[in-house]
């Protein structure tokens, strides 16, 4: 499964010149935490997060701490408040493909502790955004629909075998795999690629095979 099967493509976004108050206000009446930031081109700029909220306040207390201090000692604070979303959001953020699988998304967003990851095309321009919620409505997927991924896109279509030679069931995220197929190979493959399958939490493999790859005649 890919992150363009899942992600969410209505996505509401704003501009580099909007006030922060603006953003802020419409993230609260949207009850979202974070929004992306794109031209007049609809490319990714940035991302504003509550992170950046944060710090964006806690720069302004210093900054407040700043000026009592100037005021006591003659100086003068010349840096200004940020006070639209260009001067608080985050510049570059990491953004993914709508064509890389949802693992790997979900790896991304584990691995560097985001909540939701942009998606745009090969233009820079922005088609959607993944979340962790979109991420774990891909592990509740109906069984009978991850059964027959398994027997229409890993054993017939990827492996090319006759899918009535396997007998697959799931149960629960759980995949039981009984059958025959011509190769050891084969027979690691189609369990590695099942288990990598979204909404698979296990495999249970009781596949044989005709031919160990040892003595399998060439190609």
């Amino acid at each position: 499964m890919q992150v363009r099967e899942v992600m969410t493509t209505d996505v509401m976004t704003v501009g580099p010149d909007i006030g922060l108050k603006a953003a802020a206000r419409l993230m609260i009446d949207r009850g979202i935490s974070g929004l992306p930031v794109v031209d007049g081109d609809g490319k990714l700029v940035g991302i504003i997060t509550e992170a950046d909220f944060v710090k964006q306040e806690a720069d302004r207390s210093h900054r407040r701490y700043r000026r009592l201090l100037d005021a006591l000692f003659g100086e003068r604070e010349h840096r200004l408040v940020g006070e639209t979303v260009a001067d608080a959001m985050t510049r570059h953020p990491i953004v993914i493909d709508p064509e890389t699988r949802v693992a790997e998304a979900a790896r991304e967003m584990a691995d560097r502790g985001i909540k939701r990851l942009p998606v745009v095309n090969e233009s820079g321009e922005l088609v959607g955004i993944v979340s962790r919620a979109d991420i774990m409505a891909a592990f509740v997927r109906p069984d009978e629909v991850i059964a027959a991924q398994i027997r229409e896109d890993v054993i017939e279509r990827i492996l090319m075998i006759d899918p009535a030679s396997v007998q697959v069931a799931v149960a629960e995220g759980v995949a039981n795999l009984s059958g025959s197929v011509p190769t050891r190979t084969d027979a690691r493959l189609l369990e590695e690629l099942t288990r990598r399958l979204e909404g698979v939490v296990r495999v249970n493999s009781d596949v044989g095979f005709e031919l160990d790859d040892a003595r399998a005649p060439d190609a």
